[in-house]
This record gives C-alpha cells, structure tokens and sequence, in this order.
C-alpha cells in the first residue's frame, strides 16, 4: 500500500505505520516510505544542503552549475544584460553560482566548527549563506526544467528550508510534496486509461499505465542512498520502456483519418510517460505541465468524439514493442 491512496479517512497526517514490510508514514491520502530524520546537526544539515543543491542542478537545464567564486562575474553579467532571453539565461546562471557560494560558506563553517570555533546562526557568514539561498530561490523561478517544460521553483526553495527549518521539519515538507506529485501521477494515470478505455486497438494499455505508475510512485518516495534503489530504479526504468514502446497497428481498410488519430493517441501516451518521469524524478508537482497535459487529453478526447460519428473507431491491434 505505500504510495497507493487509502480509504482510511480517519488516518492522520504523521501516522507511522509498516506496510507489506515497509516503513510508512502517511500525509494527505498516501503510505509513503519513511525515513527517520538525521540528528540536527550543522554536519547533517550540510549533507542535505549540499544533496538538494545536486538534485535541484540535476533538474534543471544546462549551464547553470556555475561555481560559487564566479558570482560576482554572474551578477555583473546578469546586471549587463538587455535582451530578455539572454537575461533569463544569465538569471539562471546567477542561481547556479549563488547555491554554490551558500554551499561554500556552510562547508567553511562546518570545518570550523570541527575545529572549535562555533559560529551562531546571527554570524554574518551564515547570514550571507541565507542571502544566497533567497536570492538563489527568487532567480530560480524563471529557471526551467532540463526537458525544456516549466520550471521548478519549489526545488530552488528547499535548500533555504534545509537552511532555516529543524531538519525533522523539512522531511515533514517533503513527505507532503512526495505526497502532492503521487496525487498528480494517479491523476495522470487515470485520464490516460480513461481516455483509451473504448479503444479495441489500445485493449492492453490499461496493465502497462498503472504499471509504470505504481514504479514512477516508488521512485519518487525512495532515497537514491537507500539499498531498495537497486529494485525500484529498473522496475521504474523498463516499465517505462515498455509504455513508451506500446504502438497500434491499423487495419488496412481503416481510414486515414482514423489512422492519423490513433498516431496521435500514441503520442499522448508518450507525452503522459514523459511528464510522469519528470514528476517521480523531481519528487515535487509539476502545475502548469500538468495543466497543459490535461488540455492536450481534452482536445484528443473531442477529435475522438467527433471522429466515432463519421467513422468506425473500434479497429487495429494493440502490441507493446
């Protein structure tokens, strides 16, 4: 059950709980796999400063990873430039290098710290790492995902929260963002089988959908240091190979207009695969990706309403591969 949505309306938010083996806890409808929070330490909290400060680079698009000693050369470019593209480019390689200089002076501190001097959270170094990290989340708005979809700007915002909230509190905030991109992914899922449910030539698709969303589910709850990766990253894997290879092929007397709507029946299926992978990657709601996700299935449906009055729909054979 972890991952899966419960009918225990009467579960709380926290609730810890072992499911088929699995420690689990539960927020907003959903078992999620639970992992008990790291002593709150400076050392700790640079661990997971410096893991988000990866994670958030690794989805993001190129060229930002600016390292944090060229953050005065990044701003000036930023300061210098005029042309609106060019500027959101440089905005982003500006986050990069503020992240990096943040990193930098936390790791300064904890090896300080190491060797007997204390610096309190009012010092004006950590208020400088502070500094960055807001100017960094506030840049990376306008920063966009690697496939070229929306941005994430709430992967910016989770190293300040690393930086500012008791650990224990910041895996509570990500318990409910693992929790929000679950509900996104069965949403998905069940607008992809609901939409070729009539098909006779998609008969098949239903097992490869909520097989690939119950991995994508998996994924996005499991810690990539966590042993069980090793199961839960190549059934997420081929599960997607094998939506992403699932093609229809037509009956020759079918119309070609017929056939031109099944190709693109395919093509939301790819399109649904894809913004599932980046949801169970970047473990956060993609809104807007979603919304525009939606419209493309609402224009698909209407094409198939409009084409089933004209012409005979219920044709060809389903294969995956």
């Amino acid at each position: 059950m972890t991952g899966d949505e419960t009918s225990d309306v009467q579960t709380s938010n926290g609730t810890l709980r072992e499911i088929d083996g699995k420690p689990s806890i539960f927020y907003d409808g959903y078992w999620i796999r639970h992992y008990p929070p790291p002593e709150d330490s400076l050392e700790a909290r640079r661990a997971l400063i410096e893991g988000l400060t990866r994670r958030t680079f690794h989805h993001t698009e190129e060229g930002i990873n600016t390292p944090g000693e060229n953050l005065e050369l990044a701003r000036n470019a930023y300061a210098a430039e005029t042309d609106p593209s060019r500027r959101r480019v440089n905005g982003a390689m500006l986050a990069g290098a503020l992240f990096n200089r943040a990193t930098d002076i936390f790791k300064a501190v904890v090896e300080l710290a190491h060797k007997g001097v204390h610096i309190s959270f009012d010092n004006e170094l950590m208020k400088q790492c502070a500094d960055c990290l807001q100017e960094a989340m506030e840049l990376g708005k306008s920063v966009k995902h690697y496939s070229g979809h929306e941005g994430i700007d709430e992967l910016w915002g989770e190293p300040l929260k690393a930086f500012t909230m008791p650990i224990e509190d910041f895996y509570t905030s990500r318990y409910i963002k693992i929790a929000q991109t679950m509900r996104d992914i069965d949403l998905i899922t069940n607008r992809l089988v609901g939409l070729f449910a009539a098909f006779d030539a998609f008969e098949g698709l239903e097992p490869l959908i909520r097989a690939f969303a119950a991995a994508a589910k998996l994924e996005s709850e499991t810690m990539k240091s966590d042993p069980v990766i090793f199961e839960v990253w190549p059934r997420f894997v081929a599960a997607g190979e094998r939506l992403l290879e699932f093609s229809v092929d037509v009956d020759a007397d079918a119309s070609e207009e017929v056939g031109r709507h099944y190709q693109e029946g395919v093509g939301v299926i790819r399109e649904g695969t894809n913004l599932i992978t980046y949801l169970a990657g970047a473990r956060v709601p993609m809104p807007k990706s979603t919304r525009e996700f939606m419209v493309m299935c609402d224009a698909f449906e209407r094409d198939r309403d409009a084409l089933s009055t004209s012409s005979p729909l219920r044709v060809g054979t389903p294969h995956a591969g």
